[in-house]
């Protein structure tokens, strides 16, 4: 990983995007229950602009959650989440102008079956940011050929790979030319030799600068992409620490006894 968590408050232009010096992402005092469950406690956490955060822990701990808040895929209880300096708006266009700014990639891989990889990639920058097709169609095919799936274009999805069809789910959020591009367990439903070529195009976006918040099970990618580990347990944040620091010498009970379940194996 090209960047430490020391360089990133100096990186050239860190900071410039977000008006005030402010966290692009800050999540303060958020509280989430479903039902009588606890999903999210109490939860403060700051992301920096170009920072690549990594939120890890055992299943039902929180995370998913906690990603899908960032952009109002859930609604949170109490506290405040906010994406560079504004409060999360409740519905509506402003709601559709932020999601357009919080790129999303899920576990599924959410295309649209009917249209071509080059129109599912298309679509979002001509209907929200007003793009025309000739520009839309160029950056497509740029954003296509950077995750390796270009030659694909005018197929369909069902004609891709796991792998193949989980990269044109990234070009298409990064068409949108988002801030923060949020990963809720991107590889978890594809197949093991699949998994890399997906993690590779995400260890290429954080090299390039890219402001990413990854909820994962991938250990290794956690190891060599992020700039700061989160660990969750329980719907709260029991630690946070750069990657060398954490896997070496996690601090918790809790977080010595998730890392040798993961590591022990």
């Amino acid at each position: 990983m090209s960047h430490s968590t020391a360089s990133t408050d100096t990186a050239p232009g860190a900071g410039a995007e977000t008006r005030t010096g402010e966290p692009l992402v800050r999540l303060s005092y958020v509280d989430k229950h479903f039902g009588d469950l606890h999903v999210l406690k109490d939860i403060n956490l700051e992301v920096s602009v170009g920072e690549v955060v990594i939120v890890i822990g055992p299943s039902g701990s929180g995370k998913s959650t906690l990603c899908r808040a960032i952009n109002r895929l859930e609604t949170i209880d109490s506290g405040e989440i906010t994406v560079d300096g504004k409060a999360l708006p409740k519905e509506g266009r402003a709601l559709a102008k932020l999601r357009a700014d919080v790129g999303m990639v899920f576990q599924s891989f959410n295309l649209f079956a009917h249209k071509s990889v080059l129109q599912n990639v298309t679509l979002g920058p001509m209907r929200v940011r007003g793009a025309s097709k000739k520009q839309a169609e160029e950056r497509a095919m740029e954003l296509l050929d950077k995750v390796g799936v270009g030659n694909q274009a005018h197929k369909l999805p069902a004609q891709l790979s796991g792998g193949q069809q989980q990269r044109v789910a990234i070009a298409r959020a990064l068409a949108m030319d988002p801030k923060v591009m949020l990963f809720d367990e991107p590889t978890s439903a594809l197949d093991p030799e699949m998994i890399n070529e997906v993690l590779d195009t995400m260890v290429s976006l954080a090299k390039a600068g890219m402001t990413m918040v990854v909820v994962t099970h991938e250990m290794g990618f956690a190891r060599r992409a992020a700039d700061r580990v989160v660990f969750m347990a329980d719907g709260a944040i029991v630690e946070e620490n750069t990657p060398e620091e954490f896997f070496t010498n996690p601090r918790s009970d809790r977080a010595k006894d998730f890392l040798g379940k993961v590591l022990g194996h």
